[in-house]
């Protein structure tokens, strides 16, 4: 009755929360409006990717600020012959592994999204594989030569690259990423009704391009260790990844989770920055004492403890209570955001607040004891801390976050707070 009312009374006669709601989606932010496009109604799978390549950008792009750091703390960055060889070899490197791990990344998604449903589609595959690689490649090429600026910059005005290069990459490369696939599966989508060769098109050139890349990696002897060794953990990081993007699948259209789509990438990328910042200094604190990789531990443990990580005196231990104590102060910042920016259909109510903030919390202290330990662990089998460990840590964070705020939302509802959830 209120919408076949007189025009001129219409907006008197609207109810509140439906003017609110009206408002959240005309100001709803970038993440968002993803999840009402039509390439991800029609091909639900890109969901799947979407932390998966969030992930396959941490992985990439943080192992690469962490190894440029690391060299450019112990001097192999100081002269510009060596600079330039560094930035050379590990360009051509994260381009083979984004471009071969965005192909596997479509690859999990077909299959998570088939096997449930029992339907397989050749057109919606391609175009999958298309849109990841494309979005793997274009988003590593521009967030490296972003890393390798910061790096560089970093060093000259005094600025230890560990602590800012890291959570640069990760900040920029969710919204570069995001942007970069949902414009790309969109256009692509597009190209399905006119011409069927233009994703092959797209998925041959990329891969094309792969033996240019292996040449130039193989030339530098840092990166030609990493070219034949170093795939194994991006690969089973993007697979644990994959996992979280099966979840964020499953969860995403259930109108109790409503608002789902916009808080995994905050609560992933803020525990991916914080463990990458803490891997990368541990790591960097082991090169510059001069310990060769291999030997024993520089405090000889089997296994630290919960209070020798955060608790104890070393400097390590030090940073990672300064890590833990950003997480609330941050968190309430992006919620304000969110709020203020109407981004969400979810109501910040002191419910949802604490469940979210002590899901956020657990996540972080779970990746930061991870991260004390793997890179002790790492160090002491031969294995570079920089190209192994951030890529297992930031895929769990992925799976962490998204599982726990999963678990946020179910427990919202479950206490009967589903009058805040807009979306229903």
């Amino acid at each position: 009755q209120q919408h076949i009312s007189p025009q001129g009374a219409e907006r008197e006669m609207v109810p509140r929360p439906l003017e609110r709601h009206r408002g959240r989606l005309k100001t709803c932010n970038t993440e968002e409006r993803r999840t009402h496009w039509t390439v991800f109604t029609e091909v639900s799978e890109v969901f799947i990717l979407v932390p998966a390549l969030l992930g396959l950008k941490g992985n990439l792009e943080m192992t690469l600020a962490s190894r440029l750091s690391t060299a450019a703390n112990i001097g192999q960055m100081d002269t510009t012959k060596d600079m330039w060889k560094m930035i050379m070899g590990n360009l051509a490197l994260i381009q083979v592994q984004a471009t071969v791990v965005g192909f596997l990344a479509s690859i999990a998604a077909v299959i998570f999204g088939w096997i449930p449903e029992g339907h397989f589609r050749l057109g919606h595959a391609v175009l999958l594989c298309a849109s990841s690689v494309a979005t793997a490649f274009i988003a590593s090429l521009l967030l490296g030569l972003i890393m390798i600026g910061v790096i560089i910059a970093s060093r000259k005005v005094g600025i230890n690259p560990d602590n800012v290069a890291t959570p640069i990459a990760a900040s920029l490369g969710d919204l570069i990423t995001l942007s970069l696939l949902s414009g790309i599966s969109t256009g692509l989508y597009k190209e399905l009704e006119y011409n069927d060769y233009a994703n092959p098109l797209v998925c041959a050139v990329f891969v094309a391009m792969c033996p240019l890349w292996v040449l130039i990696a193989r030339k530098i002897p840092s990166t030609r260790e990493v070219l034949y060794c170093g795939w194994e953990p991006v690969i089973i990081a993007m697979a644990i990844s994959s996992v979280g993007g099966l979840i964020l699948d499953k969860t995403v259209t259930n109108p109790n989770f409503a608002g789902m789509a916009v808080f995994t990438p905050v609560i992933n990328g803020v525990g991916g920055n914080l463990v990458a910042v803490q891997a990368s200094r541990i790591s960097t604190y082991l090169h510059m004492n001069a310990l060769p990789i291999g030997d024993p531990n520089p405090t000889p443990r089997k296994c630290p403890t919960p209070c020798i990580t955060f608790f104890g005196s070393s400097v390590n231990s030090r940073s990672a209570r300064v890590l833990f104590l950003l997480v609330a102060p941050g968190h309430l910042v992006f919620l304000y955001t969110i709020n203020s920016l109407r981004g969400g259909h979810t109501t910040l109510t002191p419910l949802f607040i604490g469940f979210y903030l002590a899901a956020a919390l657990l996540q972080v202290v779970i990746l930061l004891y991870l991260a004390d330990w793997m890179v002790h662990w790492m160090w002491g089998r031969g294995m570079d801390p920089d190209n192994f460990s951030i890529p297992y840590l930031t895929a769990l964070g992925d799976l962490l976050g998204t599982g726990f705020l999963a678990l946020c939302f179910h427990m919202r509802f479950f206490f009967g707070d589903q009058e805040t959830n807009l979306g229903n």
